[in-house]
């Protein structure tokens, strides 16, 4: 789950693996700051989402952005593994985003993030992050309709 939540903001893969012992340690160390009042997964995602923000703040020095499905459960069928190969190729998808697309991208449609709470998380207008928002979403439109005329 957590490296599914790493993969949605970092550009590679490596990089996610980095964003994940980086937020692991982050974890260890905080850990005494959970209180059992929510669920313990939804706080390791919290932790694991700001640790991503921080680190694409860092590196980008402008508006982050990136995250997906988890798939880390075994699948079976025909069904699921033709899911799964569509889930990992819209991962890639997103990760070709800019930072400031993804990170709003991800925020908004993945983690559920209003623009109120998105502005407040990254310092910028609700007005920025809705427009982030719309080209991130045209240029995974335009990326989509790209892999489906190379798929004809």
């Amino acid at each position: 789950m957590l490296f599914g939540v790493c993969l949605r903001y970092a550009k590679h893969r490596h990089e996610a693996e980095d964003l994940l012992q980086e937020g692991m340690i982050v974890i260890y160390r905080d850990l005494y700051q959970y209180k059992p009042i929510g669920a313990l997964g939804a706080w390791l995602r919290r932790v694991m989402v700001n640790v991503c923000l921080q680190h694409l703040r860092k590196k980008h020095r402008i508006i982050p952005t990136t995250s997906i499905e988890n798939y880390g459960e075994r699948l079976e069928t025909d069904e699921d593994l033709f899911s799964q190969f569509r889930a990992r190729a819209l991962i890639k998808m997103v990760q070709q985003l800019p930072p400031g697309y993804r990170m709003v991208f991800n925020l908004y449609v993945i983690e559920g993030n209003s623009h109120q709470e998105i502005a407040d998380l990254l310092g910028i207008s609700i007005n920025t992050s809705k427009s982030q928002l719309s080209r991130a979403k045209a240029t995974l439109r335009k990326l989509l309709e790209k892999e489906l005329a190379d798929e004809s």
